[in-house]
């Protein structure tokens, strides 16, 4: 009777383990999506344009100084190609918060990408709207020509800065866009991701101005790379930012958050557990190519190795199915070395990944 009552506790504790590891393993595969503050929101990886999570991720909402990150986008862009000083005048002092730029300042254009990233200067935003459109309102429409190029199809901008007007407006959605169109451009990259930074004045000649990154979430959470807050009382907490790990890089949006910096945590961490970086050596794309009147061949090689981002356990990369060649039938001597001769177009399923131009690999500099 003993053994009995034995055997049946044996067998409950081993269903009672297999219960336990099947539940760790479904949490696993499967984690709880995070509850979040915001009243919008996205979690959105712009390896692969795949949105990972959204609550009301479209819905048209005041977003308040993250308006900068397209005001500092623009002014990146034109002081690439003309980084001009700038003298500051009584027309570009704006309400709110600032970058303490004074009537009679000269800075180079480029520094006020610093002024609005950190301290979310509006004097900043505003300095940069006059010297490049010539007023806000002719740099509104160069935002919003900017928004339509980069796909921000619910978006509408009225002011650099973001102080609330009744036609300034974005989504969770079209900021993440914003976002992972900002990040490629180096120098804004280097910027978001500063703790602290200052400008140097062109005039008072030395004078510097120092300031602290307002994005916290740089200290809170180590995957972080960069970010823009926002806030007024009508916008609410705002916050994009952007974060990468182990080679996938994510970027979360809330708007209307009370409760920001844990909701972009909370949404990292999410995202982090579904995906990740696969990398395909070019080696493995590489093709062969007959060379004409020969019968030899030479392989064609990409110039660098393949990466992209996929969720954990994805199914395994098919070479056959997912790469299309587009090159000669033949190989005409001589070979030019240093030149492509087609290319290689990667899909994942129905998404174009990257494409790679296809050079002869010459075994004899080996």
């Amino acid at each position: 009777m003993i053994m009995r009552k034995i055997g049946a506790l044996t067998l409950s504790l081993m269903f009672l383990t297999l219960v336990i590891k099947t539940s760790y393993a479904d949490a696993a595969e499967n984690p709880a999506e995070p509850e979040l503050s915001a009243q919008s929101a996205v979690l959105f990886c712009p390896d692969n344009g795949e949105v990972i999570f959204q609550k009301s991720a479209h819905d048209k909402m005041k977003i308040a100084s993250t308006t900068k990150i397209m005001t500092t986008l623009l002014t990146l862009e034109e002081a690439e190609k003309d980084d001009k000083v700038l003298e500051f005048t009584l027309d570009m002092v704006a309400e709110g918060s600032s970058m303490y730029l004074q009537d009679g300042n000269k800075l180079r254009l480029s520094d006020l990408a610093v002024g609005m990233m950190l301290a979310s200067g509006n004097d900043g935003a505003n300095a940069a709207a006059v010297t490049i459109g010539g007023s806000a309102e002719k740099f509104a429409e160069m935002m919003n020509k900017r928004a339509e190029e980069i796909g921000m199809n619910d978006t509408h901008f009225v002011t650099p800065s973001g102080l609330d007007y009744e036609n300034h407006y974005s989504t969770a959605y079209d900021m993440a866009l914003l976002m992972g169109e900002a990040m490629k451009n180096q120098d804004f990259a280097e910027i978001a991701k500063m703790k602290n930074g200052s400008v140097e004045l062109i005039y008072p000649e030395g004078k510097i101005l120092s300031y602290t990154n307002h994005n916290k979430l740089l200290s809170l959470y180590e995957y972080c790379i960069g970010g823009k807050t926002g806030f007024t009382k009508a916008a609410g907490r705002c916050l994009v930012t952007a974060a990468e790990k182990d080679g996938v890089t994510l970027i979360a949006v809330t708007l209307n958050a009370p409760s920001d910096w844990n909701d972009h945590i909370n949404l990292y961490n999410y995202g982090f557990s579904l995906l990740e970086s696969v990398e395909i050596s070019k080696e493995s794309l590489s093709v062969e190519v007959p060379v004409a009147g020969t019968g030899e061949k030479i392989k064609l090689v990409p110039d660098k190795n393949l990466t992209f981002v996929r969720k954990i356990g994805g199914q395994d990369f098919d070479i056959e199915e997912n790469v299309r060649y587009y090159i000669p039938k033949f190989i005409y001597q001589p070979v030019m070395w240093d030149e492509p001769y087609g290319k290689a177009v990667v899909y994942l399923g129905n998404n174009k990944l990257e494409s790679f131009l296809l050079f002869p690999e010459n075994n004899s500099n080996e």
